[in-house]
């Protein structure tokens, strides 16, 4: 299978690209959403730039800085205007945004339309968007990922709009165009989202589940349909000039093929190729977040008691990557560590953590996905 040139060696993730244990400057563990320690009462602020959650000191005549670090050395950063807002964002801006004009964080300024704030609900669903999205811009930043508020650059830049059901049942329709993803606000209703999760018969869906499918679509053009990955993908996910809308009736009106399992990470992957590639990329971004997670606290995937077979170098053998091994070791860590998790759900009476079984095609979606990512990050 041709593939394109091979990109440089990717990092074997040990080490959590995006960290997500933190301490306060008391020394208690504080975490990703907080904006003030429990303990002390110190103000926090999350750098999205360097991955870290940090605890601050006020800044004589405006800002603040990171606490415990010398005055002369230490950043001056501003806290989002969102954080007193229905958002409640608890993200940092370097002073030099400020000064020039920025009042939102980076992950705030990607959102171009707020759900009306007159509506019933509207501002708690707002707020539980905006958290789940804050996880996934932590995530592409980390990733080193193109993260550029469409304020910024009109043609390649991303945007939210973040929309309420119409009064007269008008359905908003979630989805993505040429960088605007367009959320139904109402996703963020969980009895809601529970009753569409079963009429579809989908095992997982969430609201974070539903942002990174979306970028999927918005990486796709940036990082594939004009570049050399373009035809490595058509190999492997299909051909994306096949009939979108056509596919879609089709899926809905017939449902996925009943061996859809041996070669898509999901029943939904299966409508069409680029629905393939975004089921995967999000994949993709919920596997790396928990396990940077899991690194984070010490947990690792070889650490449980469990023996599954594990993925082997031969099914990557002709993928032409250097460091395919790499990439096995981090899926195979994944598959442990979720079979553990998976019990912890079932102990408490709840969904499967992780309601999925992955073939090997679908590994090597996973795989190529990976190399894209990393190959951004030269």
């Amino acid at each position: 299978m041709p593939f394109a040139p091979t990109p440089p060696a990717v990092p074997s993730f040990q080490t959590p690209l995006t960290p997500r244990a933190y301490s306060c400057a008391c020394g208690r563990p504080v975490f990703f959403r907080n904006s003030e320690c429990l303990a002390c009462r110190r103000a926090l602020g999350y750098d999205a730039h360097r991955g870290a959650l940090l605890a601050l000191d006020p800044v004589r005549g405006g800002g603040w800085r990171q606490a415990g670090v010398p005055p002369r050395r230490a950043a001056r950063y501003v806290r989002c205007a969102n954080l007193t807002s229905a958002a409640g964002c608890n993200w940092l801006l370097p002073a030099a945004e400020s000064q020039a004009g920025h009042s939102l964080c980076l992950c705030c300024r990607l959102t171009r339309t707020v759900p009306d704030l007159s509506q019933p609900e509207a501002a708690t669903w707002w707020c539980r968007i905006e958290l789940a999205k804050r996880r996934l811009v932590s995530s592409l930043v980390g990733l080193k990922l193109p993260v550029v508020p469409k304020t910024a650059d009109t043609d390649e830049g991303l945007c939210f709009d973040l929309l309420m059901p119409a009064a007269d049942g008008t359905p908003v329709i979630t989805g993505h165009a040429n960088g605007v993803i367009t959320l139904d606000a109402s996703e963020a209703d969980d009895a809601r989202r529970e009753q569409r999760r079963g009429e579809l018969g989908e095992p997982y869906r969430t609201l974070l589940g539903h942002l990174r499918h979306e970028t999927g679509h918005y990486y796709w053009q940036r990082l594939v349909e004009h570049t050399a990955w373009l035809e490595p993908c058509r190999a492997l996910f299909g051909d994306e000039r096949e009939d979108y809308a056509a596919a879609l009736q089709r899926h809905y009106a017939q449902g996925a093929p009943a061996d859809w399992w041996q070669r898509f990470v999901s029943a939904y992957a299966s409508a069409h190729p680029w629905e393939d590639w975004a089921e995967t990329w999000a994949h993709y971004l919920h596997l790396v977040d928990t396990l940077d997670t899991a690194r984070s606290f010490g947990l690792d995937g070889e650490r449980v008691e469990l023996s599954y077979e594990r993925f082997s170098e031969a099914l990557l053998h002709d993928s032409g990557d250097p460091d395919a091994g790499g990439f096995l070791h981090l899926i195979n860590s994944w598959m442990e560590l979720t079979g553990v998790l998976n019990e912890l759900s079932r102990s408490m009476g709840v969904h499967d953590f992780y309601p999925f079984v992955l073939s090997g095609l679908a590994v090597r979606k996973l795989h190529l996905v990976h190399r894209i990512v990393h190959s951004t990050d030269a």
